[in-house]
């Protein structure tokens, strides 16, 4: 049987496959099933500093209600969900004892003292790395993308100044070259990319005439463009390739790590087949490692990356123009009536 053992910001992992950052960590007994069905490790929920905030806000306003009410009362304590940041860092660290493959915390912050002081109590909980979200959607006009990228490079300089965990860092793909900038982070000590955030995109209800955020799971073939910066970046940097996003069987996992990548993280795919499918892409990673005659996941790691690839253009625009130049083949596959 071939070796899935990997290495991912210098943390041992027994497999590539991670659970990304999702509600999945909530439920104990689902857990369970992922951790026997062979995952490699886990990434608890974001912390989310604008939650804290909010509820934190919420509990100013409802204590505020209760300044002038007599002894008659039956109770004096608001009712919020949540407990901030105390709750989230004790679920974190009863994650960790729980389980026997290491666990991740998720970090998206605004103020650069939060992202420090957050990542240190994250730190305290016993996570073997973690993961800080750089996640920005530009209000303002005056806002300049080279001033985004400079407070983001900073804050990567800062958590890492803080921790002595190794740090990921998961990025979006707007950036006007995702490349250059993750090399600034790659300068700026960052241990590990994840390729990419997953935005959530407001919709309009037009019966009601608002907007509404449907939750959408990611589909197969998400995972495209991923795919395509990993053979960019493979033997280009420090850290660890981690690909994210429409990551649903074997044959992705094998393509992520043909093109560059350490390791992956999945969330829809257990969402839609259930916590099962862990082993299932094991056992046909296996399979196919087998058949190929590969022993570990070094031995073709990389191999169609973009620095092994005897065609220079294979990521590049040439490929894009030469699709189109042949693009009536287009109708074999999808017929006009």
């Amino acid at each position: 049987m071939a070796d899935l053992s990997t290495t991912y910001m210098g943390v041992k992992l027994k497999n590539p496959l991670i659970l990304g950052a999702s509600n999945l960590v909530t439920k104990p007994d689902v857990i369970k099933q992922i951790e026997e069905a062979g995952i490699g490790a886990i990434v608890y929920r974001s912390l989310f500093e604008e939650q804290i905030q909010l509820e934190n806000l919420q509990m100013d306003e409802q204590l505020s209600e209760y300044e002038n009410r007599n002894a008659e009362m039956t109770s004096l304590f608001p009712g919020l969900e949540h407990a901030g940041p105390k709750e989230h860092l004790y679920n974190v660290q009863k994650l960790v004892k729980s389980v026997n493959v290491p666990v991740f915390a998720s970090l998206n912050a605004i103020y650069e003292p939060s992202w420090v002081e957050y990542a240190k109590e994250l730190e305290k909980t016993g996570v073997a790395g973690l993961e800080i979200n750089l996640y920005a959607v530009p209000g303002y006009f005056e806002m300049t993308g080279e001033s985004i990228e400079d407070k983001q490079v900073q804050i990567v300089k800062a958590v890492k100044k803080a921790v002595s965990i190794p740090v990921s860092v998961k990025i979006s793909l707007f950036y006007t070259n995702p490349l250059n900038f993750i090399k600034k982070v790659d300068e700026a000590g960052a241990d590990a990319y994840v390729l990419f955030n997953r935005f959530f995109q407001p919709e309009i209800d037009i019966d009601k005439e608002e907007y509404f955020y449907p939750w959408e799971l990611s589909n197969p073939k998400d995972h495209m463009v991923s795919l395509r910066f990993a053979g960019l970046l493979y033997g280009n940097l420090e850290g660890s390739i981690c690909v994210s996003r429409g990551i649903y069987d074997a044959n992705d996992v094998v393509k992520m790590i043909l093109a560059g990548a350490d390791v992956v993280q999945m969330v829809s795919t257990i969402y839609r087949n259930s916590p099962s499918v862990v082993s299932e892409i094991l056992m046909d990673m296996n399979k196919w490692m087998d058949e190929k005659g590969y022993k570990t996941l070094a031995d073709f790691r990389g191999k169609l990356s973009r620095k092994n690839m005897k065609d220079p253009y294979t990521y590049q625009r040439a490929q894009y123009v030469d699709i189109l130049m042949h693009s009536e083949s287009i109708f074999k596959k999808y017929p006009m009536v």
